[in-house]
This record gives structure tokens, sequence and C-alpha cells, in this order.
């Protein structure tokens, strides 16, 4: 049981990268598309907005389907669809029809984090939950990384269409492995049986800590894993290739941050904090460092601009192993998944937001207020996630 736990983790860990190699080639392809397709900051934005829309309005759905389908099926389904629309991509005539593309992935991914978080409720002890979200959501910053060598040089040898064909297809890779390695745990078959969750859960205040913290944090991942690459070409003044050299260092700083966001957790609740004490004061200090990002806008040098957005993006990730560890320490295991997803999609609402609202900016003054904003939103997130240290009410969640 123990092996298998650690086998699913990793393979957790693999949907995770392959999600983010996907939705990295936009970013990574922007100096070449921009001018293929002649798009503005705004119109580049737009089809940002694409993608994030498609997977912030279904990942309520993608959640409340998880919980009955099961993290095995409701996963696999997830990965075939995502990888067909990236691969469709590369067939994009126009910027309305990548967009359209991009929608559809956006809805592929919405499932994955819904069904991982479900998952490792399923497979871990409470103690040891927070390390196997922050294993499994590194995956993210593993497919930031991967990417900038991988899409730089199928785009500079062939074209950006090759980079969505190709990362389209992995995802092909990944689904024997996963149902030939998961299989249901000796005390799923009770959670399958149980009565199925409703919305109750919103009327629980701890469940709005959980989703607006998100809201308001995970905005701030957007903005990087979006616009890092187009903020070093146009403000740095770095080329593709050495964008490809650079921008895969923040990513590594949030890998790590992963880890040491899920391992100092999990020290704390060795040395009997209980596990919702425990995530928050990890997420308090975790709010105080991202919130030096702000710096950035005084850069001159885009070596120091990387390192402070590597702090940012380390802190930012250690948050998210908590924050994303919160529903299965709050909730029962028929309403984890439902509580992810809302919570998902209003972070993709906010990303949306920001997305549009930083195109907007760019064009009309520069990126010096963009990371100015950013510098505020963490203070925001750690005022929400608060409310999770709420006592449980008569009136829980029922299912």
């Amino acid at each position: 049981m123990r092996e298998r736990c650690w086998w699913i983790a990793g393979l957790l860990f693999l949907s995770t990268l392959l999600c983010y190699l996907d939705r990295q080639i936009l970013s990574l392809v922007s100096p070449v598309l921009r001018v293929d397709f002649s798009l503005s900051a705004t119109r580049y934005a737009l089809l940002l907005d694409a993608f994030l829309l498609g997977y912030t309005s279904l990942q309520f759905l993608a959640g409340w389907l998880v919980d009955r389908l099961g993290a095995r099926s409701g996963l696999m389904l997830a990965m075939l669809w995502w990888s067909a629309a990236g691969a469709l991509a590369a067939a994009a005539r126009n910027p309305a029809q990548l967009a359209f593309c991009l929608f559809l992935m956006g809805v592929g991914e919405a499932a994955n984090w819904p069904s991982a978080v479900k998952a490792i409720q399923e497979w871990f002890p409470a103690e040891q939950r927070a390390t196997a979200v922050g294993f499994f959501n590194s995956g993210s910053s593993a497919g930031a990384v991967l990417a900038p060598f991988i899409v730089s040089r199928l785009t500079l040898h062939y074209s950006w269409r090759a980079a969505f064909l190709c990362c389209g297809v992995l995802g092909a890779f990944w689904i024997g492995p996963w149902r030939f390695i998961y299989r249901r745990p000796g005390y799923t078959e009770q959670v399958r049986r149980a009565p199925r969750t409703s919305a109750a859960f919103l009327t629980d205040i701890r469940a709005w800590g959980i989703i607006l913290a998100r809201f308001f944090a995970d905005s701030i991942w957007f903005f990087y894993v979006f616009w890092l690459p187009d903020y070093l070409s146009r403000v740095q003044s770095l080329s593709l290739q050495a964008i490809g050299a650079m921008a895969w260092i923040p990513f590594v700083a949030a890998a790590a941050g992963n880890f040491a966001g899920g391992a100092a957790s999990g020290y704390l609740m060795r040395n009997a904090k209980s596990a919702v004490q425990s995530r928050l004061t990890v997420m308090a200090v975790a709010a105080c460092v991202m919130s030096s990002g702000t710096l950035v806008r005084y850069c001159h040098s885009p070596a120091i601009a990387i390192f402070l957005i590597s702090v940012a993006v380390f802190a930012y990730s250690a948050w998210a192993a908590n924050v994303l560890t919160l529903p299965s320490d709050l909730f029962p295991p028929a309403a984890v998944a439902t509580v992810t997803g809302t919570a998902g999609s209003l972070a993709g609402f906010g990303g949306i937001l920001t997305t549009y609202l930083a195109g907007r900016t760019i064009d009309h003054y520069s990126y010096g207020p963009v990371f100015a904003g950013l510098g505020i939103l963490p203070l925001l997130a750690l005022g929400c996630s608060l409310l999770t240290a709420k006592p449980e009410r008569e009136t829980h969640v029922r299912v």
C-alpha cells in the first residue's frame, strides 16, 4: 500500500507536468506568435483568457464529476481530452481558431487538481498529505522548467505548431501506467457508497476561506506562467534563445517551494500543532515572502529580476502545497474534489481578471504597475485564508 501510494503520487506529478508543459507553450511562443498574428498585448491576453475561461468555468463541474466517477476514471478522461485539444491547436490558422482550441484544453485540464487532491486524501494520512500534494504540484514547476528547452527548440527548428502537436501527443503515454497502477484503497468502498455532497458546503465559512485565498494568490502564479517570457523579451530585451536559457530558473525554485511548504507543515504537525494551524503558519510566512515580488519593477538586470521572481514563486509554491491540502483536512472525502474544483474555478476567474488587466496595463503604461499590484495580492489571500481557522459548526457539510 505504501509503495503504491507513492507510485500514484508520481503519476499525479507527471499529469501535472504535462498540464504545464502544454499550457506553457503559448507563453513561450508568444514572441513569434504575436508577430505571426499581429497581436497586441491586449489581444494576446485574450488568447490566455480563452484557456483560462475553459479551465475556470469547468472546474466546479469537474470536481463534482470526479467525486462521482472517482479520481482514476476522472483524470484518465481529462488527460485524453486536453491532450487532443493541445494537438488540435497545431492546426489553428487564425487567433479565433487557436482561442477555441485553448478553451478546450482548459476544459480538460480543469479536472487535474480536483482529481489529484482527492487521490491524495484517499491514499495518504493527514501528516503526509501536504508533502504528497507538494510533490505532485511540483509537476507544474517541472513542466515549466522543461517547457523552455522543449518548446523553444521545436519552435526554432520547426514552428510553434510543432510544439503544440508534440506536447499534445505525450499525454497518450501516461494513460496506460495510470490504469495499471491506480487501485482503490480499502476504505474507498465506504466513501463510494456514502451519500454525495451538495452545494451545502457553500454555507461553510471555511470553504470560503479556501476559495477567496486561492482567488487572490493563484493570480500571481498565472501571471508568471503566462507573462514571464514576454516580460523578459520586452523589458529585459532577451532573445528567444536567451529566454529558453533563463525562463526555467524560477520554476526550479517553485518546485523546491512545493517540497519545502509540505515538509514545513508536516514538521509542525509532528510537533503537536493541528493540521489547519500548521498549514496557516506556513502560509503566513509564504505570503509575506511572496510580496517581495513587487521589487521586480525596479530591476534593470535580467539576473536580479530572475532572482526576485524565483523568490516569489518559491514562496507561492510553499503556500500552494498547503492551501491545496486544506480541503482534505476540513471536508469529508465525498466533498473534497467539489470544494477543490470550486476553489479552482474562483482562482481561474482571478487569473482571467489579472491576465486581462495586466495586458491593458502593459499596453497603456508598463510592467511596473503590474508588479506593484502583485505585491498586494498575497496579503489579501492571507487575510482570507484565516477564515479556515473558524471552528466547525454543527451544520457541517452533509455528505
